[in-house]
């Protein structure tokens, strides 16, 4: 990948030429976002925007076929590149990135041929296994958010790359600075624990958009344990064993990203070393 950013970097027709060979290759489309992130982190949105043109034009073709999320992806992408560029916070970029992903539930929601797809889909699943834990209404009414968080949190994973990918260009070791310092400060947590309850109890906010309000503290919690690891020089395999739990442990991490908030860790545990 700094490969591909080096080339990318030397000018924009080089960028152009990449978007437009990954915008037209299934899965791969998904990096042409980053691409344009790159530039937009690094050169600005004027520039991004030079690029974004021509990364629009695969992408909209795959929007003519059926797909429209790939275009999706890169406005978004784009949006929180320059955000980062602009904030300097991840902590802003996360709850920005909630934004991602309420696109994709509207657009899914918009679509009630492709939700009634997938909800078949996912109902002969759960007739399958002989799951009803859940009614098939607040089944029905949860998946579209579920689908958007798994979105939101593909976003964050990809301006993550494009950050990763400009430090590895620019400023080597600064990315991985700025992922372990990521922390949700305690007014935003409490601003999302106040939410969660409103989603939960009172149908101000619908309740499946606790989804999108745990994904910050989930990275959060994730930047928590790896800042940890760093400052303690501890084993990568700590982190290996980590993410072999991390599907059974989502709301441990949240909890611990909750509990950072007050308690700042990482701080705690400069000090003491």
């Amino acid at each position: 990948m700094r490969g591909l950013a080096e080339f990318v970097m030397t000018g924009r027709k080089q960028a152009i030429v990449v978007v437009l060979i990954l915008g037209l290759i299934p899965m791969l489309n998904l990096l042409s976002p980053v691409i344009v992130g790159l530039v937009a982190l690094r050169k600005g949105l004027q520039e991004a925007g030079m690029v974004l043109v021509w990364a629009v034009l695969p992408l909209a073709a795959w929007a003519v076929a059926g797909d429209v999320i790939p275009l999706i992806m890169l406005f978004g992408i784009t949006g929180l590149a320059w955000f980062l560029r602009e904030t300097e916070s991840w902590e802003l970029t996360l709850l920005a990135s909630m934004l991602v992903g309420v696109s994709i539930e509207l657009y899914m929601r918009a679509q009630p041929e492709l939700l009634n797809v997938v909800y078949a889909q996912f109902e002969a699943y759960l007739s399958a296994q002989d799951l009803q834990m859940v009614s098939i209404e607040q089944f029905r009414a949860t998946i579209p958010s579920f689908f958007g968080a798994v979105y939101m949190f593909l976003a964050v994973l990809l301006i993550m790359l494009a950050r990763w990918m400009q430090a590895a260009l620019y400023n080597p070791g600064g990315f991985q600075t700025e992922f372990h310092g990521l922390r949700i400060e305690k007014k935003v947590a409490v601003a999302l624990l106040a939410a969660m309850f409103i989603a939960t109890f009172v149908e101000f906010i619908p309740e499946s958009w606790v989804f999108y309000m745990m994904m910050p503290l989930i990275f959060s919690g994730v930047a928590l344990v790896h800042g940890l690891v760093g400052k303690r020089k501890a084993s990568s395999m700590w982190l290996v064993a980590f993410y072999g739990l991390m599907p059974w442990m989502s709301q441990l991490i949240v909890m611990l990203a909750l509990i950072d908030s007050w308690y700042d860790f990482r701080s705690r545990s400069r000090n003491s070393a």
